[in-house]
């Protein structure tokens, strides 16, 4: 049997705040992303996993569902943004303007 057709195994993690979990699947080449997750089952243990929309990487790269793998690569089901950061990072700022920490013209630390 050719090395490129038999199976490998890859990885595909979840995580939330307080928990993680990280599930090994052997899987046949040609395998796409979003079929690893579907062995991983880890909708099992996170029901709220959206399939249909969910986004992915491999090793912090954003990918398409139908992305091939390779050997020893890891699959990420990343969720959804609880708050825009350019937000959060105006607000701060704001908060820093009114509480005196910051010149209020120029933006700059006092």
């Amino acid at each position: 049997m050719n090395i490129e057709q038999e199976n490998f195994s890859v990885e595909v993690i979840y995580a939330l705040p307080t928990q993680q979990k990280r599930v090994q699947v052997k899987v046949a080449p040609g395998t796409t992303c979003i079929e690893a997750v579907e062995l991983s089952e880890m909708t099992n243990f996170f029901p709220d996993i959206d399939l249909e929309n969910v986004k992915l990487g491999i090793f912090s790269r954003l990918v398409k569902h139908t992305e091939v793998l390779v050997p020893g690569q890891r699959v990420e089901i990343y969720r959804p943004l609880i708050a825009d950061p350019k937000d959060v990072r105006r607000k701060r700022a704001e908060k820093a303007k009114d509480e005196g920490r910051i010149n209020k013209i120029t933006g700059a630390k006092i």
